[in-house]
């Protein structure tokens, strides 16, 4: 399915409460209902659909998946898109929280099951990298590999200076050096801190 825009919410409070209601009906064969829901990033929707046969009470909860994109300033009036699929898709997106994979049954779909693991290997791969320390001015960082930066210069250690623009981030100087650099995304990098002397 392509993707479908719209130029309001329909009374909802947001994108992810809209596609909850898009999940959660009713029908003579069917009953439909959204146990937990996640908005990541507000680019990606995930949900732990249950769906219940009524003839047979046959239960199944499978995860739904949605591209998200929202503007409410668009000034076509276009505010808000998505693109749904579901997990058997074998969707590219992999950021779903684990508190919803944990409410799925059992699938024997192979891209369903490829999907979840990836989910589950990108959980374990994020909390490893919240885990890890953050650099501290007055350290210094040493990296597995030496580090190449635009100017054409690479180094493996780097002493880490105080931003003075900015109480949340750091900056890193060479030693010896009054170059100072920006190092993005630091902690999906491999390396070691060492504390100052004393």
């Amino acid at each position: 399915m392509g993707w479908l825009y719209m130029t309001s919410l329909k009374g909802h409070s947001g994108p992810r409460q809209y596609l909850d209601a898009q999940f959660t009906y009713e029908r003579a064969d069917v009953r439909s209902n959204v146990l937990r829901s996640a908005l990541v990033g507000m680019r990606v929707y995930y949900a732990a659909v249950e769906q219940v046969r009524i003839a047979t009470g046959e239960r199944e909860v499978w995860a739904a998946i949605c591209l998200v994109r929202y503007n409410p300033r668009d000034r076509e009036g276009y505010i808000f898109g998505y693109k749904d699929m579901e997990e058997s898709m074998g969707p590219y997106e992999c950021d779903c929280p684990t508190q919803i994979l944990d409410l799925l049954t059992p699938t024997d779909a192979q891209h369903a099951l490829q999907w979840r693991a990836r989910c589950r290997e990108n959980a374990v791969a994020c909390r490893a990298k919240a885990a890890k320390p953050s650099p501290r001015a007055g350290q210094v960082i040493v990296f597995d590999e030496p580090l190449s930066f635009s100017d054409g210069r690479s180094f493996q250690r780097l002493e880490v200076i105080a931003n003075p623009r900015s109480h949340r981030t750091v900056l890193f100087r060479a030693p010896s050096s009054s170059s100072l650099y920006r190092i993005p995304n630091i902690k999906s990098r491999s390396y070691r801190l060492v504390d100052p002397p004393g």
